[in-house]
């Protein structure tokens, strides 16, 4: 059997790793690593193949960025040949990144079997373009490997035979239980401290809504030290607004690595992203989480986890950060399934 596995972003990557794991403790399994080379950078990229335990790719399409048509555009015609020449039996893509669905579109066409880790997740706000990459992906998929059981209900919902879906558990919560034990404590600043990450195009897109989530994070900043990895993306626009009017306990550093930033999330008193990975695991971490969106397509961090939305609601975030600090935080459990064994999962449907 052979299996394509298609990469492209930094949440892609951790999590291919455990099924990529699984799937080679199989016998008589070939398996091709493609990246599409959306996320190029050291720090989006290559750090992770070497924390993960990824071996190299086998093809590296190097399409970087660009306008979301641009992008998946040429994804599609870069990977078609390399479909074609490797001839899978299965092709997996993860998430809901624009290397998601190329690589799916690609696959129906040539009506080679695709399966999508991650699926069913939805938002419901087809503004945000990873939902359409979402509903695309899932509408052509043969294996549909959810993480959580809303994504069941989501993809029944839709219509989708129940023959394919497969409810396995979350593989980002596979790779978080294998490297917590490799998290040094001391990586983690002694004093109390809340982690920040930003990238969503409408939180740091809009110079307006960017500076008024600045404003609130100094003020959070007057209570307790805010580690702040800026993103890319954020650090460009950033640079297009006044910048000197940081309190000195917001710290801006460089992006880091994922094991450095688990170490950091692990630690944190609170934790204020738009990251629906970061959701995911500061729920299984029991670490209070504030998303700056208006809505989730991960539900279940909000109705079973430490996740609370707030919205572009600044006044909001600042009191339920402060509730946070004083003591007042949200109790959370974790979602069924998410045990560590949602790769060991997907390759026992794989290789049935």
């Amino acid at each position: 059997m052979r299996i394509l596995h298609v990469i492209g972003a930094r949440p892609n990557f951790i999590k291919v790793a455990p099924v990529h794991a699984a799937v080679a403790a199989r016998n008589g399994v070939q398996q091709i690593l493609v990246h599409t080379g959306q996320h190029y950078d050291a720090f989006m990229s290559d750090i992770f193949f070497k924390q993960l335990n990824l071996p190299e790719p086998d093809y590296n399409l190097s399409v970087g960025s660009g306008s979301h048509a641009r992008q998946t555009a040429d994804i599609m015609t870069r990977l078609e040949p390399v479909i074609l020449e490797t001839k899978p039996e299965v092709v997996l893509v993860y998430g809901d990144v624009n290397s998601t669905v190329a690589a799916a579109l690609v696959c129906s066409k040539l009506l080679v079997p695709i399966g999508h880790v991650e699926a069913g997740l939805r938002s419901f706000d087809r503004t945000m373009p990873e939902e359409v990459n979402r509903v695309l992906t899932d509408r052509v998929a043969d294996h549909l490997f959810t993480p959580s059981t809303d994504g069941d209900e989501n993809l029944a919902r839709e219509g989708v035979l129940p023959q394919k879906i497969h409810f396995v558990g979350n593989v980002m919560i596979d790779t978080l239980i294998r490297l917590l034990p490799n998290i040094a404590q001391s990586e983690a600043p002694k004093k109390r401290y809340a982690l920040v990450t930003l990238h969503r195009p409408s939180n740091v897109d809009d110079p307006a809504e960017l500076s008024r989530i600045l404003e609130a994070l100094n003020e959070i900043a007057s209570e307790i030290e805010v580690i702040f990895p800026v993103h890319p993306r954020t650090r460009q626009m950033m640079r297009e607004l006044a910048t000197g009017k940081f309190a000195p306990n917001l710290r801006l550093v460089d992006p880091v690595g994922y094991l450095e930033f688990l170490g950091l999330q692990r630690e944190a008193s609170l934790v204020i992203t738009d990251s629906g990975g970061v959701q995911e695991e500061t729920t299984f971490l029991g670490v209070p989480c504030l998303t700056v969106r208006e809505n989730t397509e991960r539900p279940v961090t909000v109705t079973i986890g430490t996740n609370i939305l707030v919205g572009r609601d600044m006044d909001l975030l600042k009191k339920e950060a402060r509730n946070i600090l004083e003591g007042r935080s949200k109790a959370g459990s974790i979602p069924p399934l998410w045990d560590g064994k949602a790769g060991e999962r997907i390759a026992d449907v794989l290789t049935a």
